[in-house]
């Protein structure tokens, strides 16, 4: 059933490191490098302690100047291979006693342990040669530095050591034992540490009646306030023995499971995720809504002036449409007005398709302030629910096109096919019918002529044709006008409506183009954006063993 429960930890904590690289990954770039010092931390640890020996368990016995530490140590292992003495600090460097010596050497190694000493047989871990925890595993015990020491490297060896051991044994005194210096700087840190942390009263000797129980009670206090409260507390005396028996069973059972390694690891993760926690928001973010979407591009559209290109798409449709269908006394007229589409450089048979390029004003101050408006606002309804670095990248991804979206907005007008070079139908039909006017008026006015020079020169008049009482040139000259001038009228309002139908197709197509544009260099980089961050939090989740 142990060995059972070991397999199922391994497994976890395999998911949770996993877990706590993928959100690494993930916010390598996007986060500070200094937010993410603690996960590169507790991922190098784990790939190092997991491939020592993970047949020993290390217990790192931490305390301040004068708790009585290496007393402490030499009451367990029953040797005095820890300096007591009345000057202190007496520990300079960390010191170990080891139980089961094979495989401990790259692991102490890696702690950077040059003293090693055999636990001896008859040591209260040890019972005719077998250890109080024999199940094949092995016991490391360090006597470390004061954490309080005013030497910075005893200081220094005690944060890194508190890294890296499997167990942390914390020993405090009657006098120190709710020393500000403990709890903030080391166990405060700590609250996910509490199936890995025994924490031992000593010096118990020198208290008097109950007085053991109210300094026990109280730092029981004193821990469950910080998170700690299964953390077993053990009253001790190193002087005396009191209380060793309970103190050793526990660290034999710890030993005995195998499982310390593991549940450390674990509560590394766990803490570096939810660090890691604290940098994003409260839930996931949600892509923004077609309607914002929409507004983007809409505004976009005017910015960059798509109304300038459907009204020359209009302009240039009558213009054509005039020249085809005009009366043609007048129509050359109409070829006087520059073609607005031409004007733009969007009559693209005239020009280099290559070059790619509109002849629309360069975007001015307030062109380029309404467009930089719209990436914003598109941003802030991407990141309304992401808080700190995050926001601010999703942000970034929104805005990060803004110095090459205008030429991008121009080049996809300039290939956008607005179908200006599609003549209508009905205008070779109109056009015909105007030169046949044209055609009879100009009969009708040159047979009044040749009557009239005749009459002039008093020549014998051939006797003209009537219709309904009315000479057939006068009615000619006189119905080829005014239906000619009746035609092209008809013809121009049947343009404007033409037109209008041809600038509201090419409305839909530079839209689409504008579209196009702001999904390749806005709305997609966002998304991406948020399917990282949403990727993040799924990945610092599941680090901290939650699904």
């Amino acid at each position: 059933m142990s060995r059972h429960k070991g397999k199922k930890a391994e497994s976890a904590v395999q998911n949770q490191l996993e877990a706590l690289d993928t959100a690494r990954e993930l916010a390598t770039g996007r986060l500070p490098e200094e937010d993410l010092r603690a996960t590169y931390d507790v991922l190098d640890r784990a790939s190092t302690r997991r491939s020592l020996s993970a047949a020993h368990t290390v217990v790192g016995i931490f305390g301040p100047t004068g708790s009585g530490k290496s007393s402490l140590l030499n009451a367990l292992t029953g040797t005095d291979v820890a300096r007591v003495a009345a000057r202190r600090p007496t520990t300079s460097e960390p010191l170990a006693v080891l139980w089961k010596t094979d495989g401990s050497g790259p692991l102490l190694d890696w702690l950077q342990v040059a003293q090693r000493h055999e636990l001896p047989d008859h040591s209260r871990l040890a019972f005719g040669g077998r250890s109080s925890a024999d199940d094949g595993g092995g016991l490391i015990l360090l006597d470390l530095p004061d954490f309080d020491s005013t030497a910075a490297s005893h200081r220094d060896v005690v944060e890194r050591l508190a890294g890296q051991v499997d167990v942390l044994l914390w020993v405090v005194d009657p006098q120190k034992y709710a020393d500000a210096a403990l709890h903030h700087g080391f166990l405060r840190g700590m609250s996910t540490h509490g199936a890995v942390t025994v924490v031992a009263l000593n010096q118990t000797d020198r208290l008097v009646g109950d007085e053991a129980d109210q300094v026990t009670t109280s730092l029981r206090g004193i821990l469950a306030a910080e998170g700690l409260g299964s953390v077993a507390v053990h009253p001790v005396s190193a002087a005396t023995g009191a209380g060793l028996d309970d103190l050793v069973k526990e660290i034999g059972l710890t030993v005995k499971r195998r499982q310390a390694a593991t549940a450390r690891l674990t509560a590394d993760v766990t803490a570096a995720a939810t660090r890691l926690a604290g940098l994003a928001g409260p839930a996931d973010a949600t892509l923004p809504s077609k309607a914002a979407r929409s507004r983007l591009v809409d505004r976009l559209a005017g910015a960059v002036g798509t109304e300038t290109v459907v009204d020359a798409v209009v302009g240039s449709y009558r213009r054509d449409a005039h020249a085809a269908t005009g009366w043609p006394v007048t129509r050359w007229l109409g070829k006087l007005r520059r073609d607005p589409l031409r004007r733009l450089n969007l009559r693209r048979s005239e020009v280099d398709a290559a070059v790619s390029r509109t002849s629309l004003p360069t975007p001015g101050p307030a062109q380029r302030a309404a467009m930089d408006g719209a990436l914003r606002d598109y941003a802030d309804a991407a990141a309304e629910s992401v808080t700190g670095p995050w926001r601010e990248q999703i942000r970034g991804a929104a805005q990060g096109s803004a110095e090459s979206l205008a030429d991008g907005l121009d080049q996809a007008i300039a290939h956008t096919d607005l179908r200006w070079g599609r003549r209508s139908w009905w205008w070779p039909v109109i056009g015909v019918l105007q030169w046949v006017l044209f055609a009879a008026a100009v009969a009708g006015l040159v047979w009044l002529g040749v009557l009239a020079a005749l009459g002039f020169l008093q020549l014998p008049v051939p006797e003209t044709p009537l219709v309904e009482g009315f000479p057939v040139p006068t009615l000619l000259a006189l119905g080829g006008a005014v239906m000619g001038v009746a035609l092209a009228v008809l013809s121009s309002v049947a343009a404007r409506f033409s037109a209008a139908s041809r600038g509201r197709r090419a409305r839909r197509r530079l839209h689409a183009a504008v579209t196009e544009v702001a999904v390749r260099d806005v709305v997609t980089p966002v998304e991406a954006e948020i399917t990282r961050y949403n990727g993040f939090r799924k990945a610092v989740s599941d680090a901290r063993g939650r699904t």
